[in-house]
């Protein structure tokens, strides 16, 4: 592929989105350009204020635990005050519980702090996600997901590596520049972008249109999206353990921390160098098509990780393998999401949504750490690559008509015409219960009220 395709290919994916999006972008980009907390918070509790590793790892899984509750309460916020004051005052949250990290030192008050701030942090994200779908047209969905990931992905990248050469300036100095960066996130926000809250729909005679009331029990009883969901979690969990497991299972076969570092780091690499094309690559394809690949690369990436032997470069190459998983997955889940949810509702979807992940992040590192430590690392590797084919085969089976109609149907609205691949798909689906416009497959309550439009 020469400079100039390359160039075009980059040039289409990144054109055609709104404005507000690029500013909802940068402000991603700077908020993780600052996010030293998590980055070296473990090492803070250890060698600066000489804590046990246990309660180090404690602390971390609080940071999740809040992100559990966070998630859903972010995503009510969303539907109730607006997407920009949810963001707003939950960027503000996590300013200020990364300025108290540098100055509160005892381990209650560190561990109420991590908590608050992991609510804080999986509050702002439906908002966030929700604010995408709604300036977004339908048909550019995924693409301005995958390009707000790539812009934290970047962010991460940046503070990594600028965390690392600045670490001599002390925890606390770079607790303060995460308080400093991410209230420059809500700055922008707050001067740059407009709400997007939709307005609230009227009749042909003008009158308000009463919408149908949905709470987190309504998005629960959503049966295709809680099916979304519970695969999203099994992916998550399969996503996470190698966070845990990899460095414990490098360090079973005697290689050194600087090992896995350089391994892990493949991971950022893999993701900031070749988002753009693996977002041109598959553009406009079936959700679940590309829900089944992401669950089947990561169950092969970290399943041949028990393959690796001692090898650095092998371990490497499993990395790469699910990474190009979490470069599919990831926006395509949100955009899955947003397909889902109602527009009155984007945010108590997303919400929800956010929540496996926070589950996962809460529940993986605890179950890889005993496992790896219990039946040893080959059974951890076998079993995400169970969970991960049982995804895929779930996203196949279960979600296909759910999804790939509703695109379907957004397609004919914009273009009238299917592209070759959507229709080689379209001629695999099997008959079965369609989807109508403006409803899912999820329950309908004898008054009629549907949580799930297309």
């Amino acid at each position: 592929m020469s400079i100039d395709s390359l160039r075009r290919s980059a040039s289409a994916t990144v054109s055609g989105l709104p404005q507000g999006f690029w500013w909802l972008w940068l402000s991603t980009l700077v908020n993780r350009t600052g996010a030293f907390v998590l980055t070296f918070l473990s090492l803070y509790l250890t060698v600066e204020l000489g804590h046990s590793a246990w309660f180090a790892g404690l602390v971390v899984a609080l940071h999740g635990l809040g992100g559990v509750a966070g998630s859903p309460l972010g995503g009510a916020l969303t539907d109730r005050w607006g997407r920009r004051p949810t963001m707003v005052t939950m960027h503000l949250a996590a300013a200020a519980s990364a300025a108290a990290l540098a100055f509160v030192t005892s381990a209650w008050g560190i561990a109420t702090v991590v908590l608050l701030m992991g609510v804080a942090m999986q509050a702002v994200r439906p908002s966030i996600n929700a604010t995408i779908a709604d300036m977004v047209p339908a048909q550019d969905v995924r693409r301005a997901y995958a390009l707000n990931y790539w812009a934290l992905n970047l962010g991460f990248a940046i503070a990594s590596i600028g965390g690392g050469a600045a670490i001599f300036l002390g925890y606390r100095t770079l607790f303060i520049v995460d308080a400093v960066a991410t209230t420059l996130c809500a700055l922008i926000v707050f001067l740059r972008l407009p709400e997007t809250r939709p307005e609230a729909r009227t009749d042909k005679a003008g009158k308000p249109v009463v919408e149908a009331e949905v709470s987190m029990l309504t998005v629960l009883r959503d049966a295709p999206f809680r099916t979304l969901v519970l695969l999203n979690l099994f992916v998550c969990l399969v996503f996470t353990a190698p966070w845990i497991g990899l460095p414990l299972t490098m360090a079973d076969k005697s290689l050194s921390p600087s090992s896995y570092g350089v391994v892990i780091a493949v991971n950022g690499i893999v993701i900031v160098g070749f988002q753009l094309l693996v977002n041109k690559l598959t553009d406009k394809r079936s959700p679940v098509l590309l829900l089944t690949l992401s669950s089947l690369l990561f169950a092969v990436g970290t399943g041949a990780t028990a393959l690796a032997g001692s090898s650095v470069v092998a371990f490497a190459a499993t990395v790469v393998v699910w990474t190009v998983g979490e470069m599919i997955h990831v926006p395509t889940n949100a955009a899955a999401t947003a397909l889902l949810a109602p527009e009155h509702a984007r945010g108590r979807y997303q919400g929800v949504m956010g929540m496996s992940w926070a589950v996962a992040g809460f529940v993986a590192p605890i179950g890889a750490g005993a496992i790896v430590g219990g039946p040893g690392p080959n059974v951890l590797w076998a079993a995400t690559f169970a969970i991960g084919v049982l995804a895929a085969v779930g996203y196949t089976m279960r979600l296909r008509k759910a999804l790939d109609e509703d695109i379907d149907i957004d397609r004919d609205a914009d273009s009238g015409s299917d592209s070759a691949v959507d229709a080689v798909i379209d001629a695999a689906v099997e008959p079965g219960l369609a989807v109508e416009p403006g409803k899912g497959l999820g329950d309908v309550d004898p008054a009629g009220k549907s949580p799930v439009t297309a």
